[in-house]
């Protein structure tokens, strides 16, 4: 190996231009004792359901030698069930986590030419795969047009607001999430229903927390009927506690799936992937027991947070965005000399804190207090 930086090698490879000075997503991976800054659920896999997935993939092992069920038959069934809404198979979609699922509707509906609108704060992958299928990025916005606050209500998104950027830049792909992330709130339907009127092109929903979304919030798979452009999204990563098996999903028209078919590669989901998620599905209310305790632990950071003189979103995700932050990344940095490791998503007097076990969060709060008193609140 020569002694030049790697930077310097990267400058003179074949690099497409767009891709040129960006940097790749990535969160801190801190060993730390307390780690909220990633939106995984903190509790373990259960016992019997370790042992169902065990078992389901120890059945898969000695078929190794062959292809898996490229359309994964089994596993598309599970999840309708799982989702009810009248949806069946067909309607399914399934990939290596929900980001694969997103890459590959964006090869198919977006790519060189064609625009991607999605309105920021929200998750920062969008603009990311976008332009990893060469398609471009269009900024919108949330909100009304008002002076930033500490309030995170200024990041909601509105029908009147959302219908005017979509008319305005055309876009060939909108981006809706609910709940959203970084700030936790879900959507009014009627946005979605709006923002679907106002455009031809894909409409995608990204669901990935809306398990933790509070009583009577309902979901966008309630519009699909009738709606052949519009996408839900979801991912097995967060309220189902396998993140580290990569499995996300959607559901749209079945002509969406025809379309993902002509950009997916050739048996994209390995047979011990879809065993491992047909067994977490099967057990699904074990693993969604947590979900409950975490929406409760949730609240109470939400409600603790407050008392301290910040400002919360009221949440309907397994995360809080904290507002009122003299001096955020001041803070970041005093929770993490405390042995907490939260995020810092680059709004200005904000900070994202990920809901953990109760153990977990009682830690954060008393180490937020004692940061506090380093960097207070601004009068």
């Amino acid at each position: 190996m020569s002694n030049e930086s790697r930077a310097e090698v990267l400058a003179r490879l074949p690099l497409r231009d767009d891709l040129r000075g960006r940097t790749p997503y990535g969160a801190p991976q801190l060993e730390v004792p307390v780690r909220l800054n990633t939106n995984e659920n903190s509790y373990d896999v259960p016992g019997e359901v370790v042992a169902a997935i065990l078992d389901g993939v120890r059945q898969q092992a000695r078929h190794l030698n062959r292809y898996p069920d490229r359309e994964f038959t089994g596993l598309r069934e599970d999840l309708a069930n799982y989702l009810g809404h009248e949806l069946e198979a067909d309607q399914i979609w399934a990939a290596n986590g929900s980001n694969e699922v997103l890459q590959q509707l964006l090869q198919a509906f977006a790519g060189p030419g064609r625009t991607v609108l999605g309105f920021t704060p929200s998750y920062s992958m969008h603009p990311i795969i976008t332009a990893g299928t060469g398609a471009t990025w269009v900024d919108g916005k949330r909100g009304k047009k008002v002076q930033p606050t500490d309030d995170p209500a200024q990041f909601d998104l509105h029908v009147e607001e959302t219908v005017a950027q979509i008319k305005e830049h055309r876009p060939h792909v909108t981006f809706l999430c609910s709940p959203n992330n970084p700030t936790g709130t879900a959507l009014d339907l009627e946005v979605v229903k709006a923002a679907y009127d106002a455009t031809d092109g894909i409409v995608i929903v990204d669901e990935a927390y809306h398990e933790f979304a509070r009583v009577g919030t309902p979901s966008a798979l309630s519009l699909l009927e009738g709606r052949e452009r519009l996408v839900v999204s979801r991912t097995m990563s967060k309220a189902f506690a396998l993140a580290g098996v990569r499995l996300g999903y959607l559901a749209a028209h079945p002509a969406v799936n025809d379309a993902v078919r002509l950009v997916r590669l050739p048996y994209h989901l390995s047979s011990l992937t879809q065993a491992a998620a047909r067994a977490a599905l099967w057990h699904s209310d074990v693993l969604l027991d947590t979900v409950e305790v975490i929406k409760s632990e949730r609240d109470r950071v939400v409600t603790s947070v407050r008392e301290l003189g910040l400002s919360p979103a009221p949440s309907d995700a397994n995360f809080v965005l904290i507002g009122g932050l003299n001096d955020e990344k001041a803070i970041w940095r005093s929770l993490l000399s405390r042995g907490v490791l939260i995020r810092d998503v680059g709004l200005p007097g904000f900070l994202r804190v990920t809901a953990g076990t109760p153990a977990e969060n009682t830690t954060f709060l008393d180490a937020l207090a004692d940061s506090l008193l380093d960097a207070p609140v601004p009068a």
